[in-house]
């Protein structure tokens, strides 16, 4: 953990230059009593995407403060760390991103943003739905609710419509990052089945225990998903609608603005690791895929082909599977 430690340091100083700079339109969660409810249920899956938020950012600061260093330095140090020390013990509390990865905040603060709203419409609903005190209907309606909160804020929003996997896989940057580091993009593709896939145990099970059961499964079939890497981590991006088909049919616009942060996700591995795209121009890239993905009027699909999309890409088992004790049955 001397990482974490060394990292948490730097936290003085990042905050002392973002005060100076003026607001930087930080927002806390939509407010409710629903509020840590899968934490205080499940802290032993909500710690770890602590864990995941500091794989990203120690990814994105690499790429950026680092870009002619050995493979090895993300494939075989940062992973290993991650895997075998990091996420074994996550933090307990969120990490101050920035904090981490402070070089890339000053170059890409808006997509930082974009990713921490995003991420905090993904554990709002985590939250929604691990709370029992209200009724399913309830539950599936304040999703409803944060997605609408989510997408009011059009500053930092991802279009909820679907956009045309060609953005991901087909630009004069594409497929670098996982081309030249397998390991470690199949590490974040496996983060990316988990953060959508907890979601259809917590709305498949029918009771308390289901639930607890169904999320120990999923994060049992995660790590088996690190063992002998990259061998058994996804070989293709994750999709909501084939790893968490019950989630993606009760909430398919949150399903969607998943969908594409991944993407972007891997955009943007993409442009910070591709020879391609000059280290003057990465920002202003950057800047304008983050345009793309926010505008869901051009390079959409219908939503009846992004059902069928996972099948165009290889099928979901290269994804890691459907989610959820059910999608283990025969």
């Amino acid at each position: 953990m001397k990482r974490l430690t060394r990292t948490l340091l730097l936290l003085a100083g990042v905050a002392a230059e973002a005060a100076a700079q003026g607001g930087r339109d930080e927002e806390f969660y939509l407010p409710g009593r629903f509020n840590w409810t899968f934490l205080e249920r499940y802290p032993e899956a909500a710690r770890l995407f602590n864990g995941f938020d500091y794989g990203h950012a120690v990814l994105y600061e690499t790429l950026v403060t680092k870009p002619n260093a050995p493979v090895s330095e993300l494939e075989d140090r940062e992973f290993n760390f991650l895997v075998g020390d990091l996420l074994r013990r996550p933090p307990r509390f969120a990490v101050a991103e920035e904090a981490i990865m402070p070089n890339y905040s000053r170059m890409a603060w808006r997509a930082k943003m974009m990713f921490e709203r995003a991420h905090v419409l993904h554990r709002q609903i985590y939250d929604a739905h691990a709370d029992e005190r209200l009724s399913e209907a309830e539950r599936h309606a304040l999703v409803e609710r944060l997605t609408d909160h989510y997408l009011a804020d059009r500053r930092y929003a991802f279009t909820d419509r679907p956009k045309a996997m060609e953005l991901m896989d087909d630009q004069y940057f594409s497929q670098v990052f996982r081309q030249r580091y397998p390991k470690f993009n199949g590490l974040i593709w496996a983060y990316h089945w988990l953060q959508v896939g907890l979601y259809e145990s917590l709305i498949e099970e029918p009771d308390s225990a289901s639930r607890r059961a169904g999320l120990r499964d999923n994060l049992a079939r995660f790590w088996a998903m690190t063992d002998q890497p990259p061998s058994r981590l996804p070989s293709v991006m994750p999709m909501t609608s084939a790893v968490a088909p019950q989630f993606s049919r009760h909430h398919p616009r949150a399903a969607v603005i998943f969908d594409n942060l991944h993407m972007m996700h891997d955009i943007i591995s993409d442009i910070l690791a591709s020879p391609k795209v000059a280290g003057a121009d990465k920002a202003k890239v950057i800047g304008e895929a983050l345009d793309e993905f926010q505008d869901g009027g051009k390079n959409v699909v219908d939503m009846e082909h992004w059902w069928m999309m996972a099948d165009h890409m290889g099928g979901v088992a290269k994804m890691g599977g459907v989610a959820g004790r059910k999608g283990q049955r025969p």
